[in-house]
């Protein structure tokens, strides 16, 4: 289970969305509370888009010290492919490891860690756009929300038909980890996630 990310566009909607305008301090103070109207939402997610935009950025890690914090096993399964690369899109650059972890049954896991230190708020927005966000949802078939996650804010989401999920963090305001899964319970995916070492992480320069 793998996800594919259009970097260029959805970089390009973080600043269309940034440059429709904001509202004084006042406003934006009260418009911490949920918003009332798509309107209102939308308004304050360019709001805060702004606020993002304008934090400094820093060079990303060599994605060399992401891979490390990637794990040989995870629920029993073997690590069968893992890589690791810096990109670089409308001159901000991302560094990412991933490794996709299986074995004889059908479970799966893949495990996604980005350092958006490059284009800092920008590019959390892009990639972790739940971040800006107030969901929860649930059907008959799974559910999705954002929530803390090992203390960190996040996201997770479950089909319970395909028992597949997600969970997705944003640690240190900059890096993003994403753990997805096929044949997995959502207690499982807590448990790998739990086990990355999330406090390492945050502490990279």
């Amino acid at each position: 289970m793998k996800k594919r990310f259009i970097l260029p566009m959805a970089l390009a909607s973080v600043f269309f969305l940034s440059a429709c305008g904001g509202k004084n301090e006042e406003q934006k103070q009260e418009e911490k509370e949920e918003p009332k109207t798509a309107v209102d939402a939308l308004q304050q997610f360019a709001d805060q888009a702004k606020t993002m935009q304008t934090k400094p950025a820093v060079d990303p890690v060599n994605f060399r010290e992401l891979k490390e914090l990637l794990p040989e096993k995870v629920l029993g399964l073997e690590r069968k492919e893992s890589s690791g690369e810096k990109n670089g899109a409308m001159g901000f650059t991302i560094s990412r490891a991933e490794a996709t972890y299986a074995g004889n049954s059908d479970e799966s896991v893949h495990i996604e860690i980005f350092d958006t230190g490059g284009v800092a708020g920008v590019g959390t927005m892009a990639l972790a756009a739940w971040t800006m966000a107030d969901i929860d949802k649930e059907t008959d078939k799974g559910y999705e929300k954002t929530t803390k996650i090992e203390g960190y804010k996040g996201y997770e989401k479950y089909n319970n038909e395909s028992k597949s999920g997600e969970l997705n963090v944003l640690v240190g305001d900059r890096f993003v980890v994403n753990v997805n899964g096929d044949n997995v319970s959502m207690e499982q995916l807590k448990s790998i996630l739990s086990d990355l070492d999330l406090e390492k992480l945050a502490e990279l320069k």
